[in-house]
């Protein structure tokens, strides 16, 4: 099956966390800039990825799952898009350097992950120990004045995370917001300082 979203063709796979509201907020709310390194957490199809790449000169797709990797590859190539790499990270473990803007889709639903396709969902067991993990160690991946873009439910509480990023040193915006059956989903934007 094929998605078309803003001029990409994007493949899926059952294994492989399908586009959907949360990745388009985000799709349509990144900061990246002209010339950027981007770095994207939790790449599934790639989609925020081949965004970036777009602007940015060089984008790096991250994801756990490694079916999500073999199909971001495939859509960089579907799409011929060539400025952008993916590998399989568990969150920073496979990642070097320092980026303009690192984008993270957040799983926020408590519980362990129990197939690859989980981790796209499931955050630990108050369903924010991925994120915490991710607020803890983005600073050490930013360039001075770097962005980080964060997707994340009200399920998850946003105030905790909020707190947590003002004391990690981030100017924070919420960039955009929309309400769903039974949830709130947020673009937090938050900037080095």
């Amino acid at each position: 099956m094929i998605l078309e979203y803003e001029g990409l063709k994007l493949k899926l796979h059952p294994d492989v966390y399908e586009p959907a509201e949360d990745s388009f907020l985000l799709a349509r709310n990144l900061k990246v800039r002209e010339g950027d390194l981007a770095l994207d957490i939790g790449t599934g199809t790639g989609i925020i990825a081949l965004l970036m790449a777009r602007k940015a000169r060089f984008v790096l797709g991250i994801d756990v799952n490694p079916k999500a990797v073999e199909l971001a590859r495939e859509n960089a190539g579907i799409n011929d898009i060539k400025n952008v790499e993916f590998r399989i990270s568990n969150l920073f473990e496979n990642v070097e350097g320092k980026f303009d803007i690192i984008t993270f889709n957040a799983p926020y639903l408590p519980g362990e992950p129990e197939k690859p396709i989980d981790h796209a969902l499931v955050g630990g067991e108050r369903g924010r120990e991925v994120l915490d993990r991710f607020i803890d160690e983005a600073r050490n991946y930013l360039k001075p004045k770097g962005m980080v873009q964060i997707v994340q439910s009200s399920i998850t509480g946003i105030e905790e995370t909020l707190e947590k990023l003002k004391n990690k040193g981030f100017n924070i915006e919420i960039t955009a917001r929309e309400r769903y059956f039974f949830e709130e989903i947020l673009v937090i934007s938050a900037q080095a300082r």
